[in-house]
């Protein structure tokens, strides 16, 4: 068992968070921690223009919402909604916060990530512990 678990979730529709979070709570026990880590995006300068005065801070309020509500379901579950890109966000929260294993969902590669690299990929080459993948 892991005395803490980071999971990231994404809410795409390719990713299997509900099975990374069934796969954390296991791998925690009853003792583990889990946090559940949301990364938003940063957008563009160039599209920022286009979009609702305010959506930035809506949208995050969303998130957090759903990522706490989430939490809330699990037991020793906290929720973090931190920005900047996914895979080093990612890696820079668990230098930072040291969990001993990471739980990430991963949808099935294609092209795309052959030639630029997933979020998960670039977790599972650089992550500092143990890191299962869900798929």
């Amino acid at each position: 068992m892991y005395a803490h678990i980071l999971v990231p979730v994404s809410f795409d529709q390719d990713r299997d968070s509900k099975g990374a979070l069934r796969a954390a709570q296991l791998l925690a026990g009853e003792t583990g921690r889990i946090s559940l880590l949301h990364v938003i995006e940063q957008v563009p300068s160039y599209a920022i223009s286009y979009l609702p005065q305010g959506y930035a801070n809506e949208a995050r309020k969303a998130v957090e919402a759903e990522l706490a509500e989430i939490a809330s379901t699990l037991p020793n579950a906290s929720a973090h909604v931190v920005e900047g890109h996914s895979g080093r966000t990612i890696l820079d929260w668990a230098e930072a916060h040291e969990p001993d294993c990471i739980v990430i969902a991963s949808h099935r590669p294609g092209m795309q990530d052959l030639l630029l690299g997933s979020t998960a990929a670039k977790v599972v080459r650089h992550a500092p512990c143990a890191v299962h993948v869900i798929r």
